[in-house]
């Protein structure tokens, strides 16, 4: 089980009180800074002016996990690759932040802290292989309870991502989990069902299932089924 960090010296606001995504500026990104922000349905991210912003969208989106859309296509994918769990977290935020990627925000100061969330238990990775074994997509972010608050994923090769996302609603199923939240909808998301609740929505969601008992196995799983 995931081990408890030490109490964060800030208290953050409550981001029911915010007008706009960004809740509140400042802090640093201790593990319980950070795991505090998920607990108040938050995540950090750095503004363009450098300074660290704590974001609660408005338009919050999530993917439920009874509304993955899983296309014949895509059902294919996944039997062309091999599929992990926490077997290479820095390969994968490695590839998340690749600075060719347009509109990169994983800085060295996010690295540094989602690495040592990793390290405590909290933060996990889903691994994409190619029959060669070459690291080709995947996906991280924040388990808490019955949440997986996905952070980011990349792909290199096509459907990689997606089938990282496919395996990660598998195991949260399984597991009895409750919700994967994506925090804004985006086209390539969307495709695979994720949908805009709003930030009220997920916040009232939000402490049920924190309550949930913690639904992420990081058993290895060779294939996504």
């Amino acid at each position: 089980m995931p081990v408890e960090p030490l109490p964060s010296r800030f208290e953050l606001p409550d981001p029911a009180t915010a007008d706009g995504d960004v809740v509140v500026v400042g802090g640093d990104l201790a593990p319980g800074t950070i795991l505090q922000a998920y607990r108040k349905g938050m995540f950090p991210m750095h503004l363009e002016d450098g300074h660290l912003g704590w974001w609660c969208p408005i338009d919050r989106a999530v993917v439920p996990l009874h509304g993955l859309r899983v296309t014949r296509s895509l059902r294919q994918s996944t039997r062309r690759y091999q599929v992990s769990v926490d077997q290479d977290f820095a390969g994968v935020i490695a590839g998340c932040a690749d600075p060719s990627r347009p509109e990169g925000w994983i800085t060295p100061e996010i690295i540094a802290a989602y690495t040592e969330l990793h390290e405590l238990g909290w933060v996990h990775s889903v691994e994409v292989w190619d029959r060669d074994g070459s690291l080709v997509g995947g996906l991280y972010g924040v388990a808490l309870g019955g949440l997986f608050a996905g952070e980011s994923m990349f792909h290199v090769t096509r459907d990689a991502s997606k089938v990282a996302l496919v395996h990660l609603v598998v195991l949260m199923s399984k597991a009895g989990g409750g919700l994967i939240d994506v925090q804004w909808k985006t086209p390539h998301l969307e495709s695979l069902g994720a949908a805009v609740i709003g930030k009220e929505a997920y916040l009232e969601r939000l402490p049920r299932l924190l309550e949930m008992p913690f639904a992420f196995t990081d058993s290895v799983d060779e294939g996504s089924g």
